[in-house]
């Protein structure tokens, strides 16, 4: 530049103004906080306050605290609202260069609260709902060390009974909403999160597919239980439907910060009976032959104690929440899972994050959610089947010896037969220890799980929406299961000195993809006193499975246990593709009277032309009483709702996705044939398929009442139902001759639930610094199968349910007249002083022998479930506790039976296994497997959870601060003698025992 102090007296003018104008803006300005509460006087966090008619504002943190910056100064009005809150409107004097201090309490709008209902494809009023809905926020759910997300609602919504499948790290959790569904084909719900129906299917690595999900993600949990509200979702929704939301950002929301933190130590809560070394040896001694009091070591060994452990965990979450440029809402958050299991070596870790964005464009026309939750699971299972082998084993012997024998064995003592060559002795088992050490079955499992919907109110259209939902379902399993070289059940007696040649390496690999194309139009319109809501969509959804196959080897991984197989298939795949069409349309007039009509047209490529279409139409009814001129103004009734539906859902999850096509199979190694020096395999045959097989039918009638009393603060629902399954699913006997195989998937019987519904929630006290809430509900269920289809005479049913004591033992059976899975066992008789008599059992058919004489007997669904929650607070004090009781429910002991008898202690070789302390009050010499001795009853009431909180609030720069302690499983009741009463199919054998859980958390805002 030519004139360089021109340049500086021109920057120096406009620093100068600079610094006026925000010297004149900082004094035109000031700010507005406050908090905001609830009627408990309880924080309300993300509620929103702006100041009326402008754009400056945004949303309470986690206690409730809001402040808004650069204010105008003078007289302003600050609008506060939240969903199911009352908007509260205040006037305020904004002083320039200061601060204003407004605080507000919201109270609670009962037709407001039923504005944030999930249903299939969009909200609803819950005024408005005509099925069986039932929904589950944060604030209700269950506290603590929870891994998998489903544990949240344990005893929380009536006639959802979700059975833990033991107390290992990220265990299944088996969830039944009215019973089971089906007989053999999937009777788990459909899990739809964010808008993305998932994959019901697990993937290899991971016991427990939602695992992958963190909880602490989560918002709400909504539960469809009538085909009036699930029919929606068509072909999957027979076990009924559980839609995910997970948490979101708040537009204007401002930066905030939010850490959960949680440590946690497990024991084991409940052990098997055992005798102790000494009273082994005193009934071993008195009732075995000498041969097998010899085999008798001199130790005192508590196997349980040394397999079992404390185990530790910690479960960090960090989450970053705000609204970029007060436009653009978006959550981050990054959760860090360690847990280690009860049982030594078990363990799991889980690093997941998740991001939602909600971005609005076009005038607010457009709306685009993108949601995306991604994890990383390492597992490190552990052999669950020697945790019944480490109760049995014999607790005289060692842990370890330093003999000379068992160095080939890591130093563990082992059954073993004479030198030279000291091999596994016959049917011993292994120390359940070295077992358990030996075993290294790890994997790492990855899932992505995200969607991008567009929601665009369609310009010069009133009411017209179009959505569309474009989501992903990705998982990778990866794993391997490898046995040491010392291992008591991988020893390969023709290499008794080269532990390169013993033990065992075999690995495995699994990639899933799911795709969705979702697309629907929605239009809205009042017609005088009526509003119809209609709506028809398209769904487009394919399912791949694929991976590698892979040989086995010993531990050093080169050398085959099979050196002749080879990879004659090298890998698996299947894909099928869902094709759908739906629609919905609701009628409301007056608020009183309520229709939702829904038909739903499926097409599966696992089905054939002509079977693979079918159609599943809805309809629900509703007459709002409360709307009524002589109940509107009622101050005592707050709600009643009478509700009547019909619905047909479907069902096609089972077997392969090939089952209807004709196919043939490759040979393996023992198929092979020469030529010259070389082996080579062959198709070895047809397969065998049903061309025929088509769609499982389930039909449910269903009558609810909703009651809501003083302002709904009494609110009560009741719902009967009735749902049959037809057309079931199931492999099936076939005649010989008529298929190229003697069992096949076929269309075959049907299935009757019946059941009545109770649920409670009650505020018991209101005020200012006390506040007590109450949940009531539960559930009467009766399963029965009506039909098995024909069936040659004299047929008693399908048997199934194994318990090991020898080949093909089998203790249940699925007969017409009797619920699923019901236990087919002899009727024990019993002597004058109350003792069952070995051998001798009722003969219920009057022919003269009892030998023949099996009834069916209980089951072990419970007829009964009940759940009982709590929550109370004092000022800044909180206590929270939930109660869970199945009733009616009925376990076989099969440790008992296996082992409560005199039979290994007299009859085995060279070794004896520890006995159950039943054998005292049996005197059994010989294992009586199928006595309804052992069919015990598993009624209990649990403790769920117990938890203790203190709300410190603002400390050290922190704008809130919450500490908690959780127990876990504190206390269990029950008459079951067993590990444990809640066992999902009711056979308890080699279960993981249920932990209880000690936890300490924070939880911090910034």
């Amino acid at each position: 530049m030519k004139h360089p102090y021109l340049a500086k007296l021109l920057f120096l003018l406009l620093f100068l103004s600079f610094g006026a104008v925000t010297g004149a803006w900082a004094q035109t300005t000031g700010s507005v906080s406050g908090r905001i509460t609830d009627e408990k006087n309880e924080g309300v966090p993300g509620a929103t306050v702006i100041i009326d008619g402008t754009t400056f504002g945004g949303s309470s943190n986690m206690d409730g605290t809001y402040s808004i910056q650069n204010v105008p100064a003078g007289p302003q009005t600050l609008v506060i609202s939240y969903v199911g809150y009352n908007t509260v409107r205040r006037p305020v004097t904004v002083v320039a260069g200061a601060n204003t201090e407004v605080s507000a309490g919201l109270t609670e709008n009962a037709t407001a609260l039923s504005e944030a209902v999930v249903i299939g494809y969009g909200t609803q009023r819950r005024q408005d709902i005509t099925g069986a809905v039932a929904q589950v926020d944060s604030k209700q759910f269950v506290q603590g060390q929870v891994t998998n997300p489903e544990q949240l609602i344990q005893g929380k919504v009536a006639g959802v009974s979700i059975t833990t499948g033991g107390g290992a790290p990220g265990a299944p959790s088996t969830i039944r909403i009215r019973g089971n569904s089906s007989l053999n084909a999937n009777s788990d719900p459909l899990y739809v999160i964010d808008g993305v129906p998932v994959d019901k299917g697990g993937i290899n690595g991971a016991s427990n597919p939602l695992s992958l999900i963190n909880p602490s993600d989560i918002e709400t949990f909504t539960v469809l239980k009538d085909a009036s509200a699930t029919a929606i979702y068509g072909n999957r929704a027979s076990g009924g439907v559980i839609l995910i939301t997970t948490k979101k950002g708040l537009q204007g929301e401002k930066l905030r910060v939010e850490l959960n933190s949680q440590t946690g130590i497990s024991t084991v809560a409940r052990r098997y009976e055992t005798l102790s070394a000494g009273e082994f040896r005193e009934l071993v001694t008195a009732n075995a032959p000498a041969t097998q009091v010899a085999t008798l070591g001199t130790a005192n060994t508590d196997w349980q104690n040394e397999i079992f452990r404390t185990g530790a965990t910690y479960d960090n979450t960090v989450s970053l929440i705000g609204s970029i440029a007060k436009k653009v809402p978006f959550r981050v958050s990054y959760g860090n899972l360690y847990q280690e299991g009860i049982v030594i070596t078990n363990k799991l870790k889980r690093n997941s994050g998740s991001i939602s964005l909600s971005p609005t464009l076009l005038d607010e026309h457009l709306r685009i959610d993108v949601n995306a939750k991604g994890s990383v699971i390492d597992n490190r299972f552990a052999d669950y089947g020697q945790i019944a082998g480490a109760a049995f084993y014999d607790p005289t012997q060692p842990v370890r010896s330093t003999e000379g024998q068992y160095g080939r064995y890591g130093g563990y003592y082992q059954f073993l037969s004479s030198g030279p060559t000291f091999a596994p002795l016959g049917n011993a088992p292994g120390n359940p220890v070295a077992a358990i050490n030996n075993l290294e079955d790890v994997s790492t499992v990855k899932r992505l799980i995200g969607n991008v919907q567009f929601d665009y109110k369609v310009h010069g259209v009133e009411g017209l929406r179009a959505n569309l939902n474009l989501g992903l379902d990705i998982a990778r399993g990866r794993g391997s299961k490898s046995y040491a070289p010392g291992d008591f059940g991988n020893y390969n007696k023709d290499f008794p000195n080269d532990p390169g040649k013993n033990g065992s390496y075999n690995q495995y690999s699994q990639d899933k993809d799911m795709n969705l194309l979702e697309a629907y139009m929605a239009y809205g319109k009042q017609l005088g006193a009526a509003k119809l809501d209609v709506q028809a969509g398209y769904a487009y959804q394919t399912f791949k499975d694929q991976g590698p196959n892979f040989l086995t080897y010993r531990s050093d991984r080169t050398t085959q246990i099979n050196p002749d197989d080879t990879l004659t298939v090298p890998g698996f795949y299947s894909q099928y593709v869902l094709l759908s069409y739906f629609g919905r349309a609701t009628v409301n007039v007056s608020d009183k009277y309520l229709l939702t009509a829904t038909l739903r047209n499926d097409r599966t490529s696992r089905f054939r032309d002509g079977y693979n279409s079918g159609w599943f139409p809805a309809l629900g009814l509703a007459w709002r009483i409360k709307g009524e001129d002589f109940l509107k103004d009622n101050t005592t009734i707050s709600e009643l709702k009478l509700r009547v539906g019909y619905g047909r859902t479907g069902q096609q999850d089972i077997g392969g996705a090939y089952d209807t096509q004709p196919r043939y199979a490759y040979g393996n190694a023992q198929s092979q044939y020469l030529f010259g020096n070389n082996g080579t395999g062959f198709i070895t045959g047809p397969l065998g398929y049903n061309a025929a097989l088509t769609w499982e039918t389930t039909s449910t009638y269903n009558a609810g009442l909703d009651l809501g009393f003083a302002d709904n603060r009494l609110t009560a629902t009741i719902d009967v139902y009735q749902r049959t399954a037809s057309d079931l699913l199931q492999e099936v006997n076939v005649p010989a001759g008529s298929n190229l195989v003697n069992r096949l998937n076929a269309n075959v019987g049907s299935l009757r639930n019946r059941g009545i519904e109770l649920g409670l929630n009650y505020g018991v006290l209101r005020s200012t610094d006390l506040n007590w809430d109450v949940n009531v509900n539960g559930a009467y269920n009766v399963n029965e199968i009506t039909d098995l289809g024909l069936q040659d005479a004299g047929f008693p049913g399908q048997q199934l349910g194994d318990i090991g004591g020898g080949t093909g033992n089998q203790i249940q059976i699925n007969s017409v007249g009797y619920a699923p899975s019901s236990f087919y066992v002899f009727q024990q008789a019993y002597g004058p002083d109350g003792r069952p008599l070995q051998g001798a059992y009722v003969d219920r058919n009057g022919n003269g022998s009892s030998t023949d004489d099996y009834y069916r007997y209980k089951q072990p669904a419970p007829l009964v479930t009940l759940g009982f929650s709590s929550n109370l607070s004092y000022k800044k004090l909180f206590f929270a506790f939930t109660l869970r009781s199945n009733l009616g429910n009925y376990v076989y002991n099969a440790n008992d039976a296996d082992r409560g008898n005199y039979a290994n202690a007299k009859g085995s070789t060279l070794f004896v296994n520890n006995l159950s302390p039943d054998v005292r009050n049996t005197g059994f010499t010989a294992q009586q497997l199928f006595s309804d001795y052992y069919v015990q009853n598993a009624s209990f009431l649990r403790c769920q959870n117990i938890s203790l909180g203190y709300n410190v609030g603002k400390v050290m720069g922190v704008s809130t601060l919450r500490i908690t302690g959780n127990v876990q499983n504190p206390f269990l009741i029950t008459k079951y003698k067993g590990v444990e009463p809640e066992i999902f199919g009711g056979i308890d054998r080699n279960f993981y025992p249920v932990a209880r859980t000690y936890t300490l958390g924070i939880t911090l805002g910034i």
